[in-house]
């Protein structure tokens, strides 16, 4: 048994860590972390969590950690982790980070995109970006992971096979996601978030500067071996979970068709577990992935404009954050990569 420590167990993707990982054949919850529920039963944080486990929430004490956790993961803002987790590593613990703090490899980058100074940059080069599907080997021997966002997760994994394969032209590449509310955080208090505001409405934001874009740019170049710049905008749909990446990619060399592109993607993904390559003609919906750490993937060729239209849903709290990062510790600690997550979503 592994003892796992959460560090924000209490907000959405901590909690799903914590609703994960209760069930985790191989793992102990010893320190469960909520500087908001501290002295509280994980019940007053997570009510669906009652009568399936019962633990007290704590406020964050780096010795305790150290003492009682073998693995922690780090569910807390944007500057948080590059503080806390030097001293963790140090102390012979792993760990997942579900920020941003070690996604991007420059250090100037994160800086300009996410105004923060980066207190430990040397811990930057250590990190392994978090994407099982692309980086399965270098997480397997890792101490530190950073753990993928959302809307990157959807879009390199649509997008992987085209850059790897070199199908795509990499200087036209069009990202447009959707995600549902609940990327924005549970503690996000925003006007934008508020009901009246969100329901029957759609909207783009941060058009053009959204601190994805980097990493999503970082990880398809490293895939392309060169590098890249997509145009990207996300949108804030009225649903609780989900992620609807469309991506448009120009196609070079050779008269590709769909189904020629989908053996690609199928080959690409053959030992991937947990992504769903559909059939030509049939293409993803969040519904069907609610709930799971699946990625579901759809593409049609466009011979009239020379693109491919590729799609993937996913769930944002699960594949898009919780469940990768499990998925992440399942690796890092030897275990099946698919221990407490080959479940199917939830529906209706």
């Amino acid at each position: 048994m592994v003892r796992v420590g959460i560090i924000g167990a209490s907000g959405y993707g901590g909690g799903e860590l914590v609703r994960i990982l209760a069930g985790h054949p191989e793992v102990e919850l010893t320190y469960l972390c909520s500087e908001t529920y501290k002295g509280q039963d994980i019940g007053a944080a997570l009510p669906h969590l009652r009568g399936f486990l019962a633990a007290e929430c704590e406020a964050y004490d780096p010795s305790q950690a150290v003492e009682r956790c073998a693995l922690v993961f780090m569910a807390q803002q944007n500057g948080w982790a590059m503080k806390e987790a030097g001293r963790l590593l140090d102390a012979g613990l792993k760990v997942v980070d579900l920020s941003a703090d070690f996604r991007l490899r420059v250090k100037g980058l994160y800086e300009e995109w996410y105004r923060l100074s980066h207190e430990s940059p040397e811990l930057i080069e250590q990190a392994v970006y978090g994407l099982p599907e692309i980086h399965r080997a270098q997480i397997a021997e890792a101490c530190l992971v950073a753990n993928p966002g959302c809307y990157p997760t959807g879009a390199i994994l649509a997008l992987a096979p085209l850059l790897k394969e070199k199908v795509a032209d990499p200087d036209a590449i069009v990202i447009d996601s959707k995600s549902g509310v609940s990327g924005a955080g549970r503690s996000s208090l925003k006007l934008d978030y508020h009901f009246p505001e969100l329901n029957e409405s759609m909207k783009a934001y941060n058009v053009g500067v959204h601190r994805h874009t980097p990493e999503i740019e970082q990880e398809l170049g490293r895939i392309a071996d060169r590098p890249i710049t997509v145009s990207f905008t996300p949108h804030l749909i009225p649903v609780t979970r989900g992620v609807l990446t469309t991506a448009y990619a120009g196609i070079i060399g050779g008269k590709w068709t769909t189904e020629k592109l989908v053996q690609v993607y199928r080959e690409f993904y053959e030992s991937a577990p947990f992504v769903v390559i559909l059939d030509p003609g049939d293409y993803p919906a969040t519904k069907n992935t609610f709930g799971s750490n699946f990625c579901h993937i759809g593409l049609k060729m466009d011979p009239r404009t020379n693109r491919v239209v590729v799609l993937s849903a996913l769930d944002n709290l699960v594949k898009g954050m919780a469940g990768t990062a499990v998925q992440n510790m399942n690796l890092m600690c030897g275990f099946d990569e698919k221990t407490a997550l080959y479940s199917p979503g939830v529906a209706p």
